[in-house]
Formats: C-alpha cells, sequence, structure tokens
C-alpha cells in the first residue's frame, strides 16, 4: 500500500475516532442531568456502545501513524511531529479517561455536574485545531 493510501486511511480513522470523541461526553452532560433511571439506562447503553464503537478507530488511527513513521522515519527530525505525537499521547489520555468517567456513570459513583462534562466535551476540539495545524502547516 503507498504511503499516500496510508496517509489517507489514518485521516478518515482520526475523523472516526474524533467523532465520538466528540459525541461521548455529550451522553455525559445528559447523564449528569438525568433523574429518570429509564432515560438513564438507555443513555448509558448508548454510551458504552459509543465507547466501544471508537476504541478501535483509536487504535488503527495509531497504527497507521506508525506505519507512516516507519515508512518515513525522517519525519522524526521534525519538531512538529513531536509537538503531534505528545498531543496524540495526551488524547490518548483523554479517551481512557472518558472510559473512567463511563465507568463513574455506570457505578452510579460519578460526582462530577453537567457543566463540568460540558467544559471537558470542548477539550478535544482544542486538539484537533493544533494537531491539523501542526501537520499541515508544519510550524517548526
Amino acid at each position: 500500500m503507498s504511503y499516500l493510501y496510508i496517509k489517507a486511511f489514518h485521516i478518515i480513522f482520526f475523523t472516526c475516532w474524533f467523532a465520538g470523541l466528540f459525541y461521548l461526553p455529550r451522553f455525559y452532560v445528559n447523564l449528569a442531568m438525568i433523574d429518570n433511571d429509564t432515560t438513564y439506562q438507555h443513555l448509558l447503553v448508548m454510551a458504552r456502545k459509543l465507547y466501544r464503537f471508537i476504541t478501535p478507530f483509536m487504535l488503527i488511527t495509531i497504527a497507521l501513524g506508525v506505519w507512516m513513521l516507519i515508512l518515513n522515519p525522517g519525519l522524526m527530525k521534525a519538531g512538529w511531529i513531536h509537538a503531534k505525537l505528545t498531543l496524540v499521547v495526551i488524547l490518548i489520555g483523554y479517551h481512557f479517561l472518558c472510559g473512567h468517567h463511563l465507568t463513574k456513570f455506570t457505578r452510579l459513583e460519578t460526582t462530577k455536574g453537567h457543566v463540568f462534562y460540558r467544559w471537558f466535551n470542548e477539550f478535544p476540539v482544542l486538539i484537533l485545531f493544533v494537531v491539523v495545524i501542526l501537520a499541515t502547516v508544519k510550524p517548526f
């Protein structure tokens, strides 16, 4: 498979992963506000399914990124790639933090309110802006 196809699939799976990361915390906002057990359980099932659905997208995104670095090791000399990889590690942590919050909701142990989750929901947007600028502009 050529490098450009790998890059295209990397972008596709990255986009799919981010779509889930944008939507999953919105479930948390609603779960934090719900007092109806039936609705709560329904949203919880949907959140669990979404988390399980996007986790393979994360893994494929990472695998394709590593494959591109193997095919083009000269990238590791560029400063922007180090910044991007740092953000990717942070984003992976955010993904697993979403899983942690999901477990808290499942166990009815969450202590955070809907306002916290509204702000929590904005974090991947900031990462997206910076990662796309780094990968496109390659500022350093």
